[in-house]
């Protein structure tokens, strides 16, 4: 019987994978090429199939949310945790390059620019940080702006993550309702541990993804400097206020109300 495993298969490794394709998708600018241009590529492709991983998985999120099934939405939840703890410590293999080889080659990926990555801005808007600048910014490439305005005109999130808290019986319209909504959850865990794991898992993916700007930001200054960004930003300093941004405000808010007399 083991024999005949896989003799009559006619699909292989390689076909099932694309790797033929995948690997002539890396095509460098420079001439002669930049050693440390591949490993730019290779890095940035990587991160947008992360990214189109983690839409993936965040879009199954919403459904489940919206079918009360918060065990499933918390596991796949956990799984974009998971990568975008990859996410933070990829940066640093970029860091490996050295600064004057990257400037051997970025010069000719001007006016591109990192601002530019379409999967990365609807993660953004599918979390809760809806951005219409941002958005009217691609309105000249079509693709990108089709989905780009689905996702800032459909439910992100934090809309379902809410949504769901008010089927509970906790007020969760407002601002300060949410809040107080946290309060609630913080202070009770028992009662509402579904709720408690999700709130938790939602903060920890907003805290990732600031940890992943971070290192961004620490990566682009190590490598350049104060330069300006290749698409006419300041560079760091445009990086430096995308810190402020959170996905989810009112679960942060909430830690500062919460005391041991919560309860």
């Amino acid at each position: 019987m083991a024999d005949e495993y896989g003799k009559n298969a006619l699909l292989s490794y390689n076909e099932y994978l694309k790797v033929p394709e995948l690997i002539k998708l890396q095509e460098t600018l420079s001439e002669p090429a930049s050693h440390d241009e591949l490993l730019f590529i290779v890095i940035h492709q990587t991160y947008e199939l992360w990214f189109k991983q983690i839409l993936h998985e965040l879009d199954a999120c919403l459904g489940w949310i919206r079918e009360n099934r918060l065990f499933r939405a918390n596991h796949a939840l956990r799984g974009v945790i998971s990568i975008e703890r990859i996410l933070v410590t990829q940066i640093h293999v970029l860091e490996s390059m050295a600064p004057i080889g990257f400037l051997e080659f970025r010069d000719k990926l001007n006016p591109a620019s990192g601002f530019q990555s379409m999967q990365f801005r609807e993660l953004e808007f599918l979390s809760g940080a809806k951005d219409e600048k941002i958005l009217r910014s691609f309105k000249d490439d079509e693709f990108a702006f089709e989905r780009l305005s689905e996702r800032f005109n459909a439910p992100s999130l934090a809309d379902e993550f809410w949504e769901y808290v008010g089927r509970t019986g906790i007020a969760a319209k407002t601002h300060d309702e949410r809040v107080a909504a946290t309060v609630e959850i913080l202070t009770h865990p028992e009662k509402y541990a579904a709720l408690y794991n999700m709130q938790d898992l939602l903060i920890e993916h907003d805290e990732l993804i600031v940890s992943w700007r971070y290192n961004h930001i620490l990566m682009v200054e190590r490598m350049l400097g104060m330069k300006r960004g290749t698409g006419g930003s300041e560079g760091v300093g445009y990086l430096t206020t995308t810190l402020k941004k959170k996905f989810f405000p009112e679960l942060w808010e909430a830690r500062t109300h919460l005391t041991h007399q919560s309860s």
